[in-house]
């Protein structure tokens, strides 16, 4: 049975890309445009890994991981921030709350596809 990712980006372009990529691969992915919406699909699916962005409109990914976290069935779920955001301060700021690894954009498919493999297989 293919492995569940949930992508959360604002950028339909970005969603569309991380879907091509991980379906090319034989992943399952569903895809929400921000992090209220994430969490919406989240809760009513059965997801093996979540990748979000960090800036989005209403919640962003550091709220969404908290809220995940906050829940049951995604308190060991691998979540990985896709982001244009960088910087040591934030990606400490992702790992306390939650996040299971950093990835930054513009994202490299192949090593995209690597990271996936080695958290979910």
């Amino acid at each position: 049975m293919p492995k569940t990712v949930l992508t959360v980006d604002d950028s339909a372009s970005i969603r569309q890309m991380v879907a091509f990529t991980l379906k090319s691969a034989g992943y399952t992915v569903v895809e929400a445009p921000d992090g209220n919406a994430g969490l919406a699909t989240a809760k009513s699916s059965n997801i093996d890994l979540i990748l979000t962005d960090q800036n989005m409109p209403g919640m962003d990914g550091l709220t969404l991981i908290k809220a995940l976290r906050a829940l049951p069935q995604y308190r060991s779920t691998p979540i990985l921030m896709l982001t244009t955001e960088a910087g040591d301060a934030m990606k400490q700021q992702g790992r306390a709350a939650g996040a299971t690894g950093w990835l930054v954009k513009p994202f490299d498919p192949q090593k995209l596809l690597e990271v996936v493999k080695k958290v979910i297989g």
